[in-house]
């Protein structure tokens, strides 16, 4: 993540220990100490050990199972299949934002009625992470990602097949729980010091996925039936369903078991078949978590007060997201603006090009904080809380976005300054989403999955909530007054922040490091 990658470079450093004390141990060559959950407890350093060759963390095994030892090309396969099966959900649940137009007017209902399927999907978009987690550390990650895609896309296919409101948000809801099943990511395909550039390609599928679908959802009801937009959307799960079966393949390593006592895979079409619906993985469930131990782990990661505090920031600051994307077409359809479905496509442009905008100067924003604190340190350790620094840049821009929008709307000033404010605070939000993330990961990356999933959860819970209240907020109190009220939230959970860099580290520690079966 930083400009050398250095950071990156995890090491042994009690008591002034270089990466000299790292072992070999003789029964089959492979380190006997695990540096990933040394450096959760512990802390990482910035300097590389004396000889000035890479610390590759964690430790890869000789085993050719490995994910860490298989091919560069196998790597990013895969890392693009889950990245392109994770803009799914967003985009899917999005694209209902904009035919709830045309919807309300075939079914005689409200399009704040209509606007209820939306609400119901998107919660279960949050939710369904939860469950993906745990199912996924019993089961296996293959067998979970191929059967959830599965049902994702006849729940699709559904949507786009149902002839009456209640059909439709039956499948939505649905259609939600199952969509999210890649939002976890896979950054354990990686060493650490790759992570940050490959979790950067799958977030940003995920961000940018609930733009697109309007966007592209808009044009598509200017000429043709509501039906095509969720027919396209069914297409393109069922892509992402065939991609799995070819290129897909179980990525979940146990490296804390002696080589000698680790499963071996079937080669072949049989094996590839059998790992994809979850037999092999079921004859070596004793090796992985314990069903109790599997839901158990979400809720270990929750407790933890650093995430805990992130979380509820998260679902603070990105509820409006989701609100505004879910229910903007109802604010612009009216005068003064009186957009039509094309109108409101390009109208989306808006926030793809914030948010494209947010994830390159978040990336380097963020590097260029962490490394400049990280050396300014006495021990030259980077600590978890330095990368929270980025969100007194970022707050700014979200509290004056929210404002800007506001007015816009309420005084029905030009519907480019709609746009500006708009943009601000979609540009304030990506950077914030970048900070906490690798706060969160960096804070426990044996969670990475459980971490992922309550940040999930977090955004999505706050859009289900605001989802349902939101136009009729706005029509009550104006759109000043609500989106006025929206900042002054972000700005109290900015407070939430400051906590984290004071007291985080001392929470951090009294908590303790997370202690699972498996990675």
């Amino acid at each position: 993540m930083a400009d050398n990658e250095k950071y990156a470079q995890r090491v042994l450093d009690e008591e002034a220990a270089t990466v000299d004390r790292v072992n070999k141990s003789p029964s089959n060559g492979e380190l006997d100490i695990d540096l990933e959950a040394w450096g959760e407890e512990h802390g990482y350093i910035l300097n590389l050990a004396q000889d000035g060759r890479t610390v590759l963390i964690p430790q890869p095994s000789s085993d050719a199972n490995d994910p860490l030892n298989w091919s560069w090309t196998k790597k990013h396969i895969i890392l693009l299949v889950i990245a392109a099966t994770a803009f799914l959900p967003d985009y899917g649940s999005a694209t209902g934002a904009v035919t709830l137009i045309p919807q309300s007017a075939i079914w005689g209902i409200p399009q704040d009625v209509v606007n209820h399927s939306q609400v119901g999907n998107v919660f279960m978009l949050g939710a369904g992470g939860i469950f993906v987690v745990a199912l996924a550390a019993y089961f296996g990650r293959l067998p979970v990602l191929f059967w959830f895609t599965f049902t994702a896309v006849w729940t699709a296919a559904g949507c786009a097949g149902a002839g009456s409101f209640n059909a439709f948000m039956a499948f939505r809801i649905l259609n939600g729980f199952f969509s999210t099943v890649a939002q976890g990511g896979s950054a354990d395909l990686f060493f650490l010091h790759e992570r940050a550039r490959k979790i950067n390609v799958w977030a940003s599928f995920v961000i940018l996925s609930p733009y697109f679908g309007p966007l592209f959802t808009a044009f598509i009801i200017s000429t043709q039936k509501w039906q095509i937009a969720f027919a396209v959307y069914t297409v393109m799960t069922a892509l992402c369903l065939i991609l799995q079966i070819v290129f897909g393949e179980e990525t979940f390593f146990n490296r804390k078991l002696p080589a000698s006592e680790r499963p071996r895979r079937t080669p072949g079409v049989s094996g590839k078949v059998s790992r994809l619906v979850g037999i092999e993985q079921w004859r070596s469930r004793k090796q992985r978590s314990t069903l109790a131990q599997a839901v158990a782990r979400p809720f270990q990661v929750l407790v933890k007060p650093t995430v805990f505090i992130a979380t509820v920031y998260y679902l603070l600051t990105f509820a409006w997201v989701v609100g505004i994307n879910t229910t903007l077409s109802i604010f612009v359809t009216v005068p003064p603006y009186n957009f039509g479905p094309r109108s409101i496509g390009f109208f989306y442009f808006t926030p793809v090009v914030a948010a494209l905008l947010g994830e390159v100067i978040g990336h380097w924003l963020h590097d260029a904080i962490a490394n400049a604190l990280t050396h300014r340190s006495k021990e030259k350790k980077l600590e978890p809380e330095y990368r929270l620094m980025a969100i007194w840049i970022s707050t700014p821009f979200m509290i004056a976005g929210l404002i800007v929008l506001g007015f816009a709307l309420e005084r029905g000033w030009h519907y480019m300054i709609a746009a500006v404010g708009w943009g601000l605070y979609v540009l304030g939000i990506m950077i914030s989403t970048v900070a906490i993330t690798a706060y969160l990961l960096d804070s426990y990356p044996e969670g990475s999955g459980e971490v992922a999933a309550w940040l999930n959860f977090a955004r999505t819970t706050g859009g289900f909530i605001v989802s349902y209240f939101q136009v009729e907020w706005a029509n009550k109190m104006g759109t000043e007054t609500s989106f006025g009220i929206q900042a002054a939230i972000c700005f109290a959970a900015f407070l939430l922040i400051v906590t984290l860099q004071i007291s985080g580290k001392r929470l951090r520690d009294r908590a303790g490091p997370l202690r699972f079966k498996t990675d």
